[in-house]
């Protein structure tokens, strides 16, 4: 299926990298059919008189490595060649200049340890743009490839946002432009909540977006979800090697989401969990093993994501990777529903996952502290996230409700000081402030700014 071309916010990234990389290769990271190979094309294409495109899991690739070998081709006592990857390059194509108008990108780089290799190569001997790629970049972690580390820098294309889905459907300047405490007619509102349902069933890759725009029908979309997912699992396969970890995957999805809705304050052993729950056995060593290699592998590969815990709601006292949330808001739907989970505790953890994904993409771009979004535990209670903001550097306490509920940790948190406010993010309310305590919808997460500060008349915006 074609597919449309949607605007995405990183392509602003990719031009201001462009302008200040300061030789650094880009590597794009991101899961499988979030539209990587789309947006570069797009980039270099606009942007570069030359463009080189190889992709090393198909004939492109296996003819760079051989121009590689004939650039490096040497015997003794023979004069040592001069700038082999240069010559591989123009060996290549012909229309290579090493230039700032030439860009190259390298597409599943993961198929080439010798190639992912030279990526200080790239950055050092070169004046043209070097941009890798790929799905499954977990695979670089093995011995045989070397780890750039200073060489490179780092974006990640993840599915559509909600703001990115809103610009696909025509919505984008109403989401921009709604007031975030009910000032704006409720209509407005209720037209964005309306989209936000939708978004939450169907989620943002590029190709399920499209169907939707062209069809206009659930169904077909989740169809084309499934697709994607069945292509995870299948590529995803040929990088283990006993058919145990293959058949994981199919039991592993709906295991996540069952145990991610769980009431609980974190897991202290969340793969012994999982190994329990997917095969409802006492697990063994060799059961641990392949399901924590098989949850690292999804976390690599841009599937799922973790979410730390503070203790006692302080910043400095963390435990990491507590619990599971994915990475695509309809990824989260399908198995919740294939996991027999549904009603409230379904909606809840949606809500959840939809800020987790706002608050990690915040995190990865530095508009917020920490290495990854965390909950909090606090006097025997719990609130669903801790922010620490870099601009105020002030604690918020988050609470994500699907209701009209409060949470009494969140009052607690208030009256002994350990948080600056408190933002609570309802699918049912248009928005409203009550001193330290600032209503938002949860469909406009994504415009809280975690900014209050007791005394100043700077909000969220």
């Amino acid at each position: 299926m074609e597919i449309l071309e949607l605007e995405r916010d990183i392509y602003s990234e990719l031009l201001a990298w462009k302008k200040h990389h300061g030789r650094k290769v880009l590597e794009l990271k991101g899961a499988r059919q979030t539209g990587k190979t789309f947006i570069l094309n797009k980039f270099a294409r606009e942007n570069y008189r030359v463009y080189l495109y190889i992709n090393m899991a198909q004939t492109s690739g296996k003819q760079f490595l051989a121009c590689i070998q004939q650039a490096e081709d040497w015997k003794p006592g023979e004069k040592r060649p001069e700038k082999p990857l240069h010559t591989a390059l123009s060996l290549f194509d012909s229309a290579f200049q090493d230039n700032g108008e030439t860009i190259v990108v390298i597409d599943e780089i993961q198929e080439s340890a010798e190639v992912y290799s030279r990526i200080r190569e790239f950055a050092r001997e070169f004046a043209c743009d070097f941009v890798v790629t790929g799905s499954y970049l977990g695979k670089t972690l093995e011995k045989e490839y070397f780890l750039p580390a200073g060489d490179t820098e780092d974006m990640i294309l993840t599915t559509l946002s909600f703001e990115e889905f809103l610009g696909a459907v025509g919505k984008r300047e109403l989401y921009q432009e709604i007031d975030l405490y009910g000032a704006s007619p409720h209509e407005q509102y209720d037209e964005l909540k309306k989209w936000y349902e939708l978004y939450s069933e169907i989620g943002g890759y590029p190709a399920v977006v499209c169907t939707y725009l062209e069809s206009g029908e659930i169904e077909q979309c989740k169809k084309v979800l499934y697709q994607i997912t069945r292509i995870f699992i299948e590529e995803s396969s040929r990088y283990f090697r006993q058919i145990l970890d293959i058949n994981l995957f199919e039991q592993l999805f709906p295991a996540i989401a069952q145990i991610s809705v769980r009431e609980k304050k974190g897991s202290s052993d969340m793969v012994t969990e999982l190994s329990d729950l997917v095969y409802r056995e006492e697990s063994n060593k060799a059961t641990k093993q392949s399901v924590n290699h098989a949850v690292a592998w999804l976390y690599r590969s841009g599937i799922i994501g973790f979410c730390g815990k503070a203790v006692e709601c302080n910043p400095a006292d963390t435990r990491p990777g507590m619990r599971f949330y994915f990475q695509d808001i309809g990824v989260t739907d399908y198995f919740l529903k294939k996991g027999g989970v549904r009603g409230a505790a379904a909606r809840g953890y949606k809500s959840e996952n939809f800020v987790f994904i706002d608050l990690e993409k915040r995190i990865h771009q530095t508009k917020l502290a920490g290495m990854y979004p965390l909950f909090g535990t606090y006097k025997n209670g719990e609130i669903d996230f801790l922010v620490s903001s870099l601009t105020t550097e002030k604690d918020y306490g988050v609470e994500v409700k699907a209701g009209k509920s409060e949470g009494k940790t969140a009052q607690q948190l208030l009256q002994d000081g350990r948080v600056e406010a408190v933002y609570f993010l309802k699918g049912d309310t248009y928005g409203g402030k009550a001193g330290r305590m600032i209503t938002v919808p949860i469909y406009l997460a994504g415009r809280v700014s975690y900014d209050f500060v007791r005394g100043n008349s700077v909000q969220s915006s």
